[in-house]
Formats: C-alpha cells, sequence, structure tokens
C-alpha cells in the first residue's frame, strides 16, 4: 500500500467521536492525537514536491534557524552532503530561504537582477551597526555609500594619503619593541577585557587595519588619538559579539546582546558626530573624508553614517586577510621568498636605497600604480588567502520577479545564500583545495578559470566590491612593512616553529579566525 493510501486509511474521525472517547481513556486519546501527528509529519516529509519547488527541510523553524546562525557552514554544507539536490528551502522567522549549489546557481546569484544585495544582507547578517536602531533616519542604500567610496578613495586620495597610512603603521610597529612574540589574531578589544588592559597591548595586525581604515574614511582626530582609536574599537568589536542568534532571530526580545548593540551603536555615533560638527564649524577645511564630504552637501548625520558604515566594511575581513596571509607567507618558505624578493624589487626600483629615512617614508615614494600593478606575487598570496580563508555564506534577496534555478523556483521575497565553500574547496576545479598554492592561478594552470564565477573577483558579477583596491592596499602595506622590517616565523606556545598551519572556522559569520591551539609571531626588527 502507498504512503499516501496508508495516510488515507487511518480514520481520525473514529478516534475523536463521542463514542470513542466514552470507550477510550485520556492516556490511549493523547497516544492516538501522537500517532496522528507523526504520520502527519511522515507524509508531508516524503510527499512527492510539486515540479519547479525546492525541497523544504523538516524539523521545528526556530530549532532549523538557530543552526543557520550559530554554524552556519556546517549547516548548508551538512544539508548539501546529505543529498544531491542544487538546492534546499528553509525558514527563518516568517522568511523563506533558499541555499543554493553548483555551477548554475552560482552564475544565476551572482548576475540575476533580481537578487539583490542590501536586501539580502538586512536581516541575516546582524553585526553591521544600524542608526535605526537608534531611532535616527539613514539613507539605506547602497548606491548612496558605493559613490561617496569612490569620490573618497580614488587614486589621487589614495597617493594623498599613503604616507600618513604608511606613518601609522611604522608607530604602531614601533611600539612592538625591537623583538617579541604575539598571537596576530587575539582580539584584545574583547567586550570581557577592560579598555586599560586593552591600551597596555598594542601586538595586534588587527590594531593597524583599523587605524588605516578610520584615517582614510573619517578624519586625523580621530585616527591620531590614541585612546579614541582604542575605544572606537572596542565599540566595534561590541557590536560583532552582539550578534548572537537570539538577538537575530528574536529582535523584539530586550535581552543583553540587543542592549550592547543599541549602546555601542550610540556610543559611535555621539563620538563620531561630535568630530564631524567640530570640523563643519573650523574656519579652514582639511582634506580629510569628513571635510570632503561635508563641502559636498551632506548633513552631519549623513557624514556619520558615511564613517560608521565606511569603517565596519573596511575591518570586517581586511584585518583578518592581512593575518592569515602573513601565517602562510611565515608557513611556506617559497612563498616567502618569492613575496620578499618582490617586495625587495619594489624598494629597489621605486626608492633611494641610499636613504637613511624610516623604512615607511621610503615606502610612501613608491607610486599607488606600482603597488596596484607591480606585485603579482602579493595579489596571488592575496586572492589564494581568501580562497582558502573566508569560505563564508553570501547573501541576498529575491526583489523583483519569481526566478528559476536549477529547475527550482525562488519566489519573490524569498531570501537566496549561496556558501563559497562549494567552488574554492571544491577538489574538481581546485587541486588540494584546502592547501595554500598562490601558483595555481599562473599561466599554464589557472584552476580558477575551469567553472563560472571558480574564484569571484571584486569586480565580478553585479555586486563588485567598491572598496576591494583599498583593501588590498592596506593588506599591501602591512605585509610589506613586516617584510621588509622584520624577520618573523610562525612558532607555537612553546617558541617551536609550526608546520601545521591553523585552520580558520569556518563557522565564524565575520571573521574567520583559527581553531585549536594558538599560534604566534616571534618577531625581530631589522630595518627601522
Amino acid at each position: 500500500m502507498s504512503l499516501n493510501a496508508t495516510f488515507k486509511s487511518f480514520i481520525l474521525p473514529e478516534a475523536f467521536s463521542a463514542e470513542a472517547l466514552g470507550n477510550f481513556n485520556v492516556s490511549k486519546s493523547a497516544s492516538t492525537l501522537c500517532l496522528t501527528l507523526v504520520v502527519l509529519y511522515i507524509y508531508r516529509l516524503f510527499l512527492p514536491s510539486p515540479k519547479g519547488s525546492i525541497k523544504q527541510l523538516g524539523g521545528f523553524p526556530v530549532t532549523t534557524a538557530w543552526t543557520f546562525f550559530s554554524k552556519r557552514t556546517d549547516f548548508i554544507l551538512g544539508h548539501f552532503k546529505a543529498s544531491a539536490a542544487p538546492h534546499f528551502r528553509f525558514q527563518v522567522l516568517q522568511h523563506q530561504v533558499v541555499a543554493l549549489r553548483g555551477e548554475e546557481a552560482r552564475k544565476a546569484f551572482f548576475d540575476s537582477k533580481s537578487l539583490n544585495f542590501t536586501e539580502g544582507y538586512k536581516i541575516l547578517f546582524g553585526a553591521a551597526p544600524r542608526l535605526q536602531d537608534i531611532t535616527i533616519n539613514t539613507h539605506n542604500d547602497v548606491s548612496w555609500f558605493n559613490k561617496h567610496i569612490l569620490t573618497l578613495l580614488g587614486k589621487r586620495r589614495l597617493t594623498e594619503m599613503l604616507p600618513s597610512l604608511l606613518e601609522d603603521v611604522n608607530v604602531r610597529m614601533i611600539g612592538w619593541g625591537k623583538k617579541g612574540c604575539f598571537d596576530p589574531f587575539k582580539n584584545i578589544y574583547d567586550v570581557r577585557i577592560s579598555l586599560k588592559a586593552a591600551l597596555e597591548s598594542q601586538l595586534t595586525v588587527l590594531q593597524l587595519v583599523f587605524q588605516m581604515t578610520v584615517r582614510m574614511a573619517s578624519c586625523s582626530e580621530l585616527a591620531e588619538d590614541r585612546t579614541t582609536l582604542d575605544e572606537l574599537q572596542k565599540l566595534y568589536w561590541q557590536l560583532e559579539k552582539s550578534s548572537t542568534p537570539t538577538a537575530l532571530l528574536l529582535p523584539w526580545f530586550p535581552g543583553p546582546a540587543k542592549k550592547r548593540k543599541r549602546t555601542a551603536t550610540k556610543e559611535l555615533f555621539t563620538k563620531i558626530y561630535d568630530v564631524a560638527e567640530a570640523r563643519r564649524k573650523a574656519a579652514v577645511p582639511s582634506s580629510d573624508a569628513v571635510d570632503v564630504l561635508l563641502g559636498q552637501g551632506q548633513s552631519t548625520t549623513e557624514v556619520v553614517e558615511f564613517i560608521i558604515g565606511a569603517i565596519f566594511a573596511g575591518i570586517v575581513s581586511t584585518g583578518i586577510i592581512s593575518c592569515w596571509a602573513l601565517v602562510y607567507l611565515a608557513s611556506d618558505e617559497e612563498w616567502m621568498a618569492k613575496a620578499k624578493a618582490e617586495v625587495n624589487a619594489l624598494i629597489d626600483k621605486h626608492t633611494n636605497t641610499l636613504s637613511t629615512e624610516s623604512l615607511s617614508r621610503r615606502l610612501a615614494t613608491i607610486p599607488i600604480s606600482a603597488w596596484e600593478d607591480e606585485m603579482p606575487v602579493m595579489e596571488a598570496v592575496i586572492r589564494e588567502t581568501l580562497r582558502v580563508t573566508l569560505t563564508n555564506t553570501l547573501l541576498r534577496r529575491n526583489v523583483i520577479d519569481e526566478l528559476s534555478v536549477s529547475n527550482g523556483t525562488i519566489q519573490q521575497g524569498d531570501f537566496v545564500v549561496y556558501n563559497v565553500a562549494d567552488v574554492y574547496l571544491n577538489s574538481e576545479i581546485y587541486t588540494n583545495p584546502r592547501e595554500f598554492d598562490p601558483g595555481r592561478y599562473d599561466p599554464g594552470r589557472e584552476e580558477d578559470k575551469k567553472s563560472t564565477f571558480g574564484f569571484k573577483r571584486p569586480r565580478k558579477g553585479r555586486h563588485p566590491c567598491t572598496g576591494m583596491k583599498v583593501a588590498k592596499l592596506e593588506i599591501k602595506v602591512i605585509v610589506t612593512m613586516m617584510l621588509a622590517g622584520f624577520d618573523f616565523d610562525i612558532v607555537d606556545k612553546n617558541g617551536k616553529h609550526i608546520t601545521k598551519i591553523p585552520v580558520p572556522d569556518r563557522n565564524d559569520i565575520h571573521q574567520a579566525r583559527p581553531v585549536g591551539d594558538q599560534c604566534f609571531f616571534e618577531f625581530e626588527r631589522i630595518v627601522d
């Protein structure tokens, strides 16, 4: 007998008639009800899906969604491992979410006009500061944000900013001392420690990225005041910590995470607003981003909105990529040698090698065009670090029409997710995909070209990363200063060279920090 026939032969009226209730006690009636619910669930679970539909995950929506927010990569890859289907559907709150995989789905995800980037991240990515949380109206328009990014971070302005960026890094690195050891991934701005404790430690690569990003996106008052800068960074890490499953799934619940996020957002807004308002009243404007935006007629609130968003966008992945790039280089003699040779060649070509000026000042004479176009080894290192490390889940929302992908229908209003491990860690595309091998992009190999969007380049697809040029410059500045200024190695807690590279936490939604034992940079300064 078919499952459908079995279900129809299950006589519900008899179980719940008045006569039956008289013959059976409460316990048996409860058992019958439970059995009925089980049969209904099994029937729904195995009922053939209509043509063009996408299989809906069973279970309780809250439980399913909780796993999606707490262990996102495991959740998506685990369900795909259990099925050959190119997609599945599940529920988050009242929203339907469709997960995709495969080349056809990847092409649709990155190219479809219906899939909106901004709408995708509104609900499913909760760490970004939202001024609406403190009842301040905002543009909520990615095109407005991107327009100002392009204006402020163009080649001419980067040329003007480069000496200051290098000097910021140099001052921080001088604070490290002549030699020492530190954990490059350690976030000293954990909400569990005091600001005083944070200020006492300067040994972190993440600080370098944060200061450079603040420098480019705001003004010198914020970038050069160490206390204010550290307070701002702590607030941003508080925002990241507030992105908990509870806060995302129960936005109405007045829990501690929601309170922390609101408080941190308000403090960020107030600190930056006061500085921007003071700049508005200044007699002579500067060339800082704040004054450029004010000069374009933006309100103080709009200026603050841009700065808060730009800093968050700049630190989410740039810092962690810088850390991982240095880790991979320190653990790979061949690519460390290639990277050092490239840096030395750049210095020999564009600087006065007989100069007694500091390394940062000599590097500042290298034109932006050389940083962008004459560092192919560094480009390959950054690309490979991105591929191996940031196998995160990208988000979109279907805002226009019903969309057909891989014989499945995505309804208008559905959220769509794609985990890039589907391509980045795919052994049919990349040889030994979990290994660091920048040579895989060389002519003759070009493994990234085996499939559509085999590597999602920043300028490809309908949603290019406007700030990627700046992010890569920041990474190159940090790595170059390390390679040219220090001898360093990656060691364990006992000071022994690490042969087994740490593994990134692929469930870390915001930053792929390593899991397992800590690793450290043991360094000695060789050039001032």
